[in-house]
């Protein structure tokens, strides 16, 4: 597939491009953010003059101005996604002659493509992300293939924001404490459904330690933070997506859209609608 797409719904382009096959000839793409996912063997190469090795499974998280010299290949499968900036915008709502609102832009997972602090764009890739990552992939390079409905765009944005969303807090656990993998296990499968028993196996620990130790490391209990970050991914569905609200629901792993409704106005004192058009609004205000 070539950028940028034609959304043939809306008869506007999509400046998005996904590969099945990365050969690394090209990368990285001019005016992109790219992300090559890995699955299958290793390579060698020089990022920003800095020597770097990467075995499968791995994603590697590129800006149009690194440089990247290829020194040696070995049996590698790999496929990406490349995307300009402005697709991390969402619709405009209303504009007039005189005024151009700013417009809402997808800020999740850009610290990935920053380069400081020892980061060179190869976020840590876990063994219950790999299978996660392989599925939304497929499902990113299946819509922009198929276009199946006017909604297209909107999923994609949807399982973007999950990638980049999983690789950031990935990334930000240096440690691999119980509690660390009590967030792995909480960031890959949010979406289902997940009892506190779940977490204490997950961190082999007994629910009065989890949960004390889940307040000294992120100010809550470990199912309060499981609620806090299923919030936090409606948020980004909300404002940068058309999907109904149950839909987002769903995807974040509420059961009911009425308990997530309840759940939402709740914690953040408005509800999913009102903050959907509130947050494209405020940012028009900017």
């Amino acid at each position: 597939m070539t950028m940028p797409q034609i959304d043939r719904y809306k008869q506007r382009t999509v400046n998005i491009e996904f590969n099945a096959i990365e050969d690394f000839t090209v990368v990285p793409h001019p005016e992109r953010l790219t992300l090559i996912f890995i699955t299958s063997g290793s390579i060698k190469w020089n990022l920003n003059e800095r020597p770097i090795f990467v075995s499968a499974p791995s994603v590697l998280c590129l800006t149009e101005d690194d440089k990247v010299q290829v020194m040696e290949k070995n049996d590698v499968a790999a496929q990406s996604f490349s995307f300009h900036l402005e697709f991390l915008n969402s619709t405009v709502l209303s504009e007039t002659k005189e005024y151009f609102p700013a417009i809402p832009r997808i800020h999740t997972g850009l610290s990935l493509f920053q380069r400081n602090q020892g980061y060179y764009g190869v976020p840590r890739i876990t063994e219950t992300a790999y299978p996660l990552l392989l599925e939304w992939f497929f499902v990113l390079g299946t819509e922009v293939q198929a276009q199946s409905d006017a909604l297209w765009v909107c999923r994609i944005k949807r399982y973007l924001i999950q990638i980049l969303g999983l690789l950031e807090e990935l990334n930000q656990q240096r440690e691999h404490s119980p509690v660390d993998a009590v967030l792995d296990y909480i960031h890959t499968h949010y979406s289902k459904k997940i009892s506190l028993e779940d977490l204490t196996n997950c961190a082999h620990l007994n629910r009065v330690t989890l949960n004390k130790r889940f307040q000294e490391r992120c100010g809550n209990t470990a199912m309060g933070y499981l609620l806090s970050y299923r919030l936090k991914v409606t948020r980004d569905l909300l404002t940068h997506t058309d999907m109904s609200l149950n839909e987002i629901a769903r995807a974040a792993g509420f059961e009911y859209d009425t308990y997530y409704i309840k759940q939402f106005t709740a914690k953040l004192g408005m509800s999913p609608t009102t903050y959907r058009i509130t947050s494209r609004e405020l940012a028009g205000a900017l």
